[in-house]
C-alpha cells in the first residue's frame, strides 16, 4: 500500500485535480462522478476486492440512511449500526474472537486470514454518525451522489480524518469548491509539503530505532538494556506522532488544493500539559466521535461521579479496540482510560492556584508527566504481545547505565520540532486551510511569496528524497 499511496499522490494526484478542474464546465454532477470514480480506482489499485467492501458499505448505508430519514424509525437505525458493526467485526475482529475461544474453549481454527479493508474504521464510523443524525433528524437529505463523494472522498479515505457530513458535503456545492485557486493551490501544496517531511524525514527516520527495540522485546533471547529500551520507546512515540502528523497534513494540503477543507485532526498533543487536553489535540476527529456518539448517549457526566468514570472507561476501551483487534489496543485503551480518571479526579480534589497553575515551571512539570505516560501507553500499542510489552516496560523501570549506542540525532530533531516549532495549523492560520480552532504562530507565518514558494519547493524535494527508505502509514492499519 505505501507504493500505491505515493503513485496515487505524485502521478495520479494531478490527472484527478486537472480532471476536476477540466470538469467545472460540465457541472458539478460529473465532477462528483469524476472524483468518486478516481477515488474507487485508488482504493482498489493493490486489492480489487476492497472496492467491493466499500461499494457495498456505502449502499447500504444511503439506503437505510434514506429510509430512515422517510420514516424516522429506532429500528432502522438499530440495524443500520448493527450492520456496519458486523461489517467491521467480520474483517477487523472476527480472528480475534475465535483467538480468545481458542485460548478459553479449545475452539479450533476455521477462520481464514483475509486482508483488512484499507480505512474501514473511518468510513464505517463516518457513515455510523450519518446514520445516527438522520434518526436524530438533523438530515434533511443530501442526494445519492453528495452521500457516496463524501464517504469515498479521496484524502480521507484510507487513514481519516474520520470527517462529518455537516462539515463536507455543504461544501461541495460552495463557488470555491472544485475550482482552481492559485492561492488555495500553494497553501495546500505548502502544508502538504510540511506533511511529507515530517513522513519521510522524521517519521520514517526513527523507524529503524523503534523497530530493533520492540522486535528485541519480542525475543526474549535478546538483552534490552535500559537506555535502550527508553529509546526505542520515545522513539515510536515520535514515530506515530510525525507518521499522523504528517498524513494529517497531507489529507488538508491535497483537499484544500481542490477547494475542500478538512478539520483539524492532529494539533501538537506532546505540548498537553494533561491527558485530557492531550485527547482534544490527538486524532481529534475520533475523540469526537467517541464523545458524541458514544460517551454522551452513554450517559457522558450526567449520571454521577461513578457513572462518568464508568462511561470514560468503557469510552476509552472501545477506542482501544477501534485501532486494533489485539490485547495491546484492549491495555493501551485501559491505561489510557484510567489516566483520564486519575486526571478528572486530580481536577477535583486538588485545587492548584491559578498563578502557580499559570507558571512556566508547573506547566513544563505537567507537560514532561504527560509525555512520560503517553510513552509507556504507547509501549502496549506498538508491541506484538502483552508479553513483549511487560518485559520492554519492566527493562524500562530498571535503572543502568549500558546500552548499544542507539544513533539519536534523528531523535533529537523529532523532540526539538515537536515540543518548540510552530505546527502546520499555526503557521496557516491566517488562511484558515481546515476546520476548527486556530492560533497564530509569532515566529512563522505563510504568505503567497516567493519564499514560501522556494520553502515549499525544498520541503517537496527532501521528501521525496526520503520516500526511498520510507515505511508504511501507521494508520493505514485502522
Amino acid at each position: 500500500m505505501l507504493f500505491n499511496s505515493y503513485v496515487f499522490i505524485f502521478a495520479f494526484a494531478p490527472i484527478v485535480f486537472t480532471g476536476t478542474f477540466a470538469l467545472e464546465r460540465f457541472g458539478r454532477s460529473i465532477q462528483f462522478a469524476w472524483l468518486i470514480a478516481s477515488a474507487l480506482i485508488f482504493y482498489g489499485w493493490q486489492e480489487p476486492w476492497f472496492v467491493t467492501i466499500l461499494v457495498l458499505s456505502v449502499t447500504m448505508n444511503l439506503a437505510i440512511g434514506t429510509a430512515i430519514i422517510a420514516k424516522q424509525g429506532r429500528w432502522l437505525l438499530v440495524i443500520g449500526v448493527a450492520l456496519n458493526l458486523a461489517l467491521l467485526f467480520t474483517f477487523k475482529y472476527l480472528g480475534f474472537a475465535e483467538g480468545i475461544l481458542r485460548d478459553l474453549f479449545g475452539w479450533p481454527n476455521v477462520i481464514a486470514a483475509t486482508a483488512l479493508p484499507l480505512g474501514i474504521s473511518f468510513y464505517t464510523f463516518t457513515q455510523i454518525a450519518f446514520l445516527v443524525d438522520a434518526h436524530r433528524g438533523e438530515i434533511k437529505g443530501y442526494g445519492p451522489l453528495r452521500f457516496v463523494l463524501f464517504v469515498t472522498y479521496f484524502p480521507h479515505l484510507i487513514a481519516g480524518p474520520i470527517i462529518h457530513h455537516k462539515e463536507i458535503i455543504p461544501q461541495f456545492d460552495e463557488g470555491r469548491a472544485l475550482r482552481f485557486n492559485s492561492t488555495e493551490a500553494a497553501l495546500g501544496l505548502s502544508i502538504f509539503a510540511i506533511g511529507l517531511v515530517k513522513k519521510t524525514l522524521l517519521a520514517d527516520g526513527l523507524a529503524p530505532i523503534a523497530d530493533v527495540v520492540f522486535a528485541a522485546a519480542s525475543d526474549f533471547e535478546t538483552p534490552i538494556t535500559f537506555i535502550d529500551a527508553w529509546i526505542g520507546a520515545i522513539s515510536y512515540a515520535f514515530q506515530i506522532y510525525f507518521d499522523f502528523s504528517g498524513y494529517c497534513d497531507m489529507a488538508i494540503g491535497l483537499s484544500l488544493i481542490i477547494g475542500i477543507r478538512l478539520p483539524i485532526n492532529f494539533n501538537s498533543p506532546y505540548k498537553a500539559t494533561s491527558i485530557i487536553e492531550f485527547w482534544r489535540r490527538w486524532h481529534m476527529t475520533l475523540s469526537r466521535f467517541l464523545r458524541d456518539y458514544l460517551y454522551i448517549p452513554l450517559g457522558g457526566n450526567r449520571r454521577g461521579l461513578s457513572r462518568r468514570y464508568l462511561n470514560l472507561m468503557l469510552t476509552m476501551l472501545l477506542g482501544g479496540l477501534w485501532h486494533g483487534a489485539a490485547w495491546t489496543f484492549v491495555a493501551w485503551g485501559a491505561l489510557h482510560g484510567l489516566y483520564l480518571l486519575i486526571n478528572h479526579a486530580w481536577r477535583e480534589l486538588v485545587k492548584i492556584p491559578a498563578d502557580i497553575g499559570a507558571s512556566f515551571g508547573y506547566r513544563q512539570a505537567s507537560r514532561f508527566v504527560t509525555f512520560i505516560a503517553v510513552v509507556l501507553a504507547w509501549v502496549f500499542f506498538r508491541s506484538d504481545n502483552l508479553s513483549a510489552a511487560l518485559r520492554l516496560l519492566g527493562t524500562m523501570a530498571v535503572p543502568e547505565i549500558s546500552s548499544r549506542g542507539q544513533p539519536i540525532s534523528v531523535l533529537l530533531l523529532a523532540a526539538l520540532v515537536a515540543w518548540l516549532a510552530p505546527n502546520s495549523q499555526e503557521i496557516t492560520a491566517n488562511w484558515r486551510p481546515a476546520l476548527g480552532h486556530y492560533t497564530a504562530s509569532r515566529l512563522l507565518r505563510w504568505q503567497p511569496s516567493r519564499t514560501f514558494a522556494f520553502l515549499s519547493a525544498i520541503g517537496l524535494a527532501l521528501g521525496i528524497m526520503g520516500i526511498s527508505n520510507a515505511s508504511p502509514f501507521i494508520y493505514f492499519n485502522f
